[in-house]
């Protein structure tokens, strides 16, 4: 409900959100936002009998719609859909787009709604305006998809793909793409229909495989268009690349991923480098091809869990460096407190720090690593109140952590220790 609050803010007493932002900036004193006590529409000095009444039936839609009484928010929606006859000229779109914002949140909360009112609903708005027409009709196969129509989803979408108004815009010929883009995931939704239906042995031999690989065709043609514009398309691509392993097209999955992780003109996303991990490590790709992914990873995202593979690999290396770079690589893990009590890291860095105590002056390697740390770590992973939190919930994280404490932070005093130690220097 604040969200839809948000929206529908501007439309109090401005044509645009400039001059609305300029007569704040004049103003003295900052005025504060309650949503809940200032108008939707605020009354002004002329205003005629039409504008009074609609904008009474705005607010009582308001308070129906802020005390759940969803029956009653319908009845004066029904009501104020005449807004859209308002003869002044530049309000029409905002009070489109508001009558398209409070049916779809109306219906969605009324109990006795049904899939015929949501179509209504949606037809009537998309047609109310061109300029909200491919937002709405996205809106609405989400709806329907929601619901398992698949197949009415994809409908409207490639009505909506095809849909064209005035000269184009470059707004608009976004707004296709990302059409286009969702209806290629339907294409892919509907394959993997096909392909969960038939048995491995009987599909090769029905007319269905025909019918399965025109759908990767559709979806295969529109997505290689699609991701070749910069964005995040995380899901796209994971849709994608399944449906090429499916048809063994390995070099052009593996082209698709390297060039979604490496290319420039895409912007840094970690999940890019996952994927192409991910993709390598099921085909049996070398050590030294994985780490060159996950090199890149730790650089973007120092605490992702695949940062204890990485460590694994490092550690399996002869490489003396590649020790150390375990080390920093574990120790940037435990910086996060999501892992401070996780075993599986903290046996890691056991693995590490002994491998390490087989090279010369180990000690300093770990003390280089650990100086801009040792102001803090003991706080974050070494108190008494961890100790005996660790004792109560995972005796053995108790054990290792108290192993490492003196390691780690040989010149501070540690009130974390194990029940051994305590022992010991009891007697």
């Amino acid at each position: 409900m604040d969200d839809l609050e948000r929206e529908l803010e501007p439309l109090a007493n401005s044509d645009d959100d400039d001059d609305h932002s300029d007569d704040n900036s004049t103003n003295g004193e900052k005025k504060g936002k309650l949503h809940l006590v200032k108008p939707m529409v605020e009354k002004t000095q002329y205003e005629s009998e039409f504008h009074q009444t609609t904008r009474t039936c705005l607010e009582r839609i308001r308070e129906a719609m802020l005390h759940h009484k969803w029956q009653e928010a319908a009845e004066y929606m029904a009501c104020y859909t005449q807004m859209i006859e308002d003869p002044v000229k530049g309000k029409d779109q905002q009070y489109k787009e508001l009558i398209w914002r409070l049916s779809t949140e109306i219906l969605h909360h009324h109990p006795n709604s049904t899939m015929e009112d949501y179509n209504n609903i949606y037809e009537r708005i998309k047609h109310l305006g061109v300029r909200h027409y491919l937002m709405i009709s996205l809106e609405h196969s989400f709806h329907l998809l929601l619901h398992g129509q698949i197949e009415d989803a994809k409908r409207h979408l490639s009505a909506a793909e095809s849909w064209r108004y005035g000269r184009e815009s470059e707004k608009q010929q976004q707004k296709t793409k990302l059409i286009q883009a969702y209806r290629s995931l339907l294409d892919y939704i509907i394959w993997c229909d096909k392909k969960f239906t038939h048995s491995s042995n009987s599909y090769y031999e029905s007319d269905d495989n025909i019918v399965m690989h025109n759908y990767f065709r559709q979806a295969s043609v529109t997505l290689k268009d699609i991701l070749k514009n910069p964005g995040i398309w995380d899901p796209f691509i994971l849709s994608y690349v399944e449906m090429l392993e499916f048809y063994e097209k390995h070099e052009e999955a593996l082209t698709l991923l390297n060039d979604y992780a490496y290319d420039n003109n895409f912007p840094p996303n970690p999940n890019a480098h996952v994927y192409l991990y991910q993709y390598l490590k099921r085909h049996g790709a070398s050590e030294r091809k994985l780490m060159k992914v996950l090199k890149i990873l730790v650089q973007l995202v120092p605490s992702h869990e695949l940062m204890l593979e990485y460590s694994s690999l490092l550690l399996q290396s002869e490489k003396r460096s590649d020790t150390q770079k375990a080390l920093g690589v574990v120790l940037d893990m435990l910086d996060f407190a999501c892992w401070r009590s996780n075993l599986d890291v903290w046996k890691r860095l056991q693995a590490v720090i002994q491998k390490l105590q087989q090279q010369d002056e180990w000690d300093n390697i770990v003390g280089e690593k650990m100086a801009a740390r040792k102001d803090w770590w003991p706080a974050l992973h070494f108190t008494s109140s961890h100790a005996s939190k660790d004792s109560e919930e995972n005796q053995e994280l108790l054990e290792v952590k108290a192993s490492l404490a003196k390691v780690l932070c040989p010149d501070r005093t540690l009130k974390y220790t194990s029940e051994q130690e305590a022992n010991r220097e009891q007697t």
